[in-house]
């Protein structure tokens, strides 16, 4: 598991002193900075900063079910999890200050950098392949260049993360994105390997993700991401963009 995908620091989200800082701006729905403050392994004080999205601040959409978008956050993070490639950052679910939403480890970036500004460098190339995958799998609607993060204070190639998946899982096709720069090429097999990973998981009564996924999205959400991962197995090549605007907007 990657080092900040710790059960200390899902411990410390889930269950740790919660203080907001402050109000983010420029956010479609209500979003706020927070600290959490718990402690490590060895029981030695350790504060996290977080991102909070209350479900009470979530702004209404007609083709997303109301009150679910931090749902979809936390799914997200499961099928990252999941695949063990942790493009999403640690998101648990918990009443906070202003109720019930998800709360997820804040990634220390510049904002400045961010998917255009380093499109098509060799050294970002498979953790970029894994976000095409990923976002085709949970069929995300909003994949912004805003929305892949270079972790600061990292050697070059830096660590990516990929945030704001609330408008994710719909059953049916809303894929939009910035990132179709693999388009008809091979999926490498490390990665198709992955995607058999989670067939094997949805297809298992009883697992852990199914389980887990089951209290978070609809029964038909969950299937067509079946047939979206048998899709992706069996075409074995990243796919060309499909029907409609393909694009978020604004891209960034």
């Amino acid at each position: 598991m990657a080092e900040l995908a710790t059960a200390v620091t899902l411990d410390i989200l889930q269950h740790g002193e919660l203080e907001i800082e402050g109000l983010l701006p420029w956010s479609s729905n209500y979003t706020f900075m927070m600290q959490v403050c718990g402690s490590d392994a060895d029981d030695s004080p350790l504060v996290l900063q977080a991102v909070y999205k209350p479900r009470r601040g979530e702004r209404p959409l007609w083709d997303f079910a109301q009150g679910t978008l931090c749902l979809r956050e936390r799914a997200a993070f499961l099928v990252s999890n999941a695949l063990n490639w942790h493009i999403v950052p640690p998101t648990v679910l918990r009443k906070a200050a202003h109720g019930f939403g998800s709360i997820q480890l804040f990634i220390e970036h510049d904002p400045e950098r961010h998917y255009f500004t380093f499109e098509g460098e060799p050294a970002y190339r498979t953790q970029l392949q894994k976000f095409v995958l990923f976002d085709i799998l949970i069929n995300n609607a909003d994949r912004k260049s805003g929305h892949v993060l270079l972790q600061e204070n990292m050697e070059p190639p830096e660590r990516l993360w990929g945030i704001d998946h609330g408008i994710c899982f719909h059953q049916e096709y809303k894929l939009r994105t910035v990132i179709w720069e693999f388009v008809g090429q091979s999926i490498p097999t490390d990665l198709i390997r992955g995607l058999r990973h989670i067939q094997t998981l949805l297809e298992t009564d009883g697992s852990e993700l199914t389980s887990q996924l089951q209290n978070l999205l609809s029964t038909a959400e969950i299937a067509a991401m079946h047939r979206r991962v048998n899709h992706l197995i069996q075409q074995g090549t990243f796919p060309a963009p499909g029907p409609g605007r393909h694009y978020p907007w604004p891209p960034v």
